[in-house]
């Protein structure tokens, strides 16, 4: 039952009207058509279907504010929009709600040069960004295969990680100060971009990873980095996945490692079948793994060919290639880039978990084991950031079942991988948060306690539970 729903339209109507008379909305901030509701009021995510009541486009922090007290006043749940490219639903808007998106504030502000930092609004896309930082002879690391359409606000949402963890670490080493708006309708702002603040508790934490369940981030100031040099990057196969966790080890000893991404031989077979890109060498292997590094100096070049050869003799790598341009890099990046793009005509059912890295080979074993002994029909594809222990768990639907009953087969599937997750000390979302898919598993990483000083905390910034209700835990 759809218990926002029941909400009077009549109500619905006040508040809008509000908005145009009283806060200085425009009619261009409001849409209330079916393909608008359709288009808002979801995100990657296939489980639920969306049902908002309007999408509201504010164009400032008071203009947020205005929505949030009208939304206390009339007991109407919000749920912040972003670039939609979620895939726990927490961005979708399944009981009535009214969309908050973010569209509309994607403004880059105030640069600080000695600072190295960015004042953006919450709207701002990742790539844009991105290239503003490369404008500046400066680097924005957080990247990932939506970068292009996701935004700051929501990456600062569910924290989110990406290709260069091992190296940059997640979106929360980044953020140097927030403006948000609490459920209450406070505006707040947080740090204030400092690198030292030891005044009490720092709020802006909470706001990360919070998934709009506490607030609105309207503007956040976040930190730049110097430009990489001479990227190099390296595609390995092996056998074994102890030889991948062997290869890892033997770099990291001696190399800064800017990514180590992991691949296993049926995200091959899609991608060779797919036809987008290219066999990396003539073998074929189990496992493969990218390895992207600077190589400012030659001696640091000569050091990683002394590891592969290395690794060659040691019977870990069976073969591997380099890239010997900007090119070629960009090229063998797309065996990774890509492969959700391909997989996704499979129907996939993903978990995106982290272990820590010393346990990533059992924990595969005994997951693959799970899988293959409890639905020998299901093929599984295996990619992800191996070198911070997230793993992408896909299994791919049989051309025979329907989606539905495939969907229910994996729900089934999942009480065994996050046992296996629990009993490792890891988590149900390494990346992509909890949102409605990941909120019933929630208590095989946080406990009963945990998870009830979670609901106090939000109860503090959110006394009427109108932010994006119903994400990562239920309020008793």
């Amino acid at each position: 039952m759809h218990e926002l729903l029941e909400s009077s339209q009549v109500v619905i109507n006040t508040l809008i009207q509000s908005l145009l008379h009283d806060y200085k909305y425009d009619a261009s901030q409001i849409k209330t058509d079916a393909e608008s509701l359709e288009h808002w009021g979801k995100d990657w995510t296939k489980h639920f279907a969306p049902a908002a009541s309007a999408i509201v486009f504010p164009k400032s922090t008071e203009q947020v504010q205005s929505i949030v007290l009208l939304a206390n006043e009339h007991n109407i749940v919000l749920t912040p929009s972003g670039g939609r490219t979620g895939l726990s639903a927490g961005a979708v808007a399944a009981n009535g709600e009214i969309v908050v998106s973010m569209d509309k504030m994607n403004h880059i502000g105030q640069f600080y040069p000695a600072d190295r930092m960015v004042e953006v609004e919450a709207g701002v896309i990742t790539q844009q960004l991105q290239q503003f930082a490369d404008s500046k002879d400066l680097y924005y690391p957080v990247d990932f295969a939506s970068a292009g359409s996701s935004q700051i606000g929501g990456n600062i949402g569910t924290n989110a990680g990406g290709i260069k963890v091992i190296r940059y670490g997640m979106t929360r080493q980044w953020i140097m100060g927030l403006t948000v708006v609490t459920g209450k309708g406070d505006i707040l702002h947080l740090n204030r971009g400092m690198v030292k603040n030891a005044t009490g508790y720092d709020l802006r934490q909470l706001f990360i990873g919070s998934e709009g369940t506490l607030g609105l981030v309207t503007h956040a100031q976040i930190k730049l980095e110097r430009q990489p040099q001479d990227l190099n990057v390296m595609v390995l196969g092996m056998d074994s996945f102890n030889d991948v966790m062997n290869v890892l080890a033997a770099f990291q000893a001696k190399i800064d490692l800017t990514a180590f991404e992991f691949f296993d031989g049926v995200a091959i077979d899609k991608l060779m079948a797919h036809g987008q890109v290219q066999e990396p060498f003539e073998s074929r292997t189990k496992f493969y793994t990218l390895l992207e590094f600077e190589t400012p100096y030659e001696p640091i070049m000569d050091k990683a060919m002394a590891i592969f050869e290395d690794c060659m003799e040691q019977g870990w790598v069976v073969d591997g290639v380099m890239s010997q341009n900007i090119t070629q890099a960009g090229e063998l990046w797309k065996l990774r880039e890509y492969i959700s793009e391909t997989i996704s005509v499979f129907t996939p059912y993903k978990n995106d978990v982290s272990v820590l890295i010393s346990h990533v080979p059992e924990f595969i074993e005994q997951i693959d084991h799970i899988v293959s002994s409890k639905y020998p029909d299901f093929e599984v594809c295996w990619f992800g950031h191996i070198g911070d222990g997230n793993l992408h768990l896909n299994i791919l639907k049989p051309e025979n079942m329907s989606k539905d009953d495939f969907f229910a087969e994996c729900q089934i599937v999942n009480k065994y991988v996050f046992e296996t997750v629990q009993k490792y000390g890891g988590s149900v979302s390494a990346e992509h948060g909890m949102g409605m898919t990941k909120k019933p598993y929630l208590h095989y990483s946080r406990s009963e306690t945990e998870i009830d000083y979670l609901r106090e905390v939000k109860k503090v910034f959110d006394p009427n539970n109108i932010m994006n209700r119903g994400k990562i835990f239920d309020i008793k």
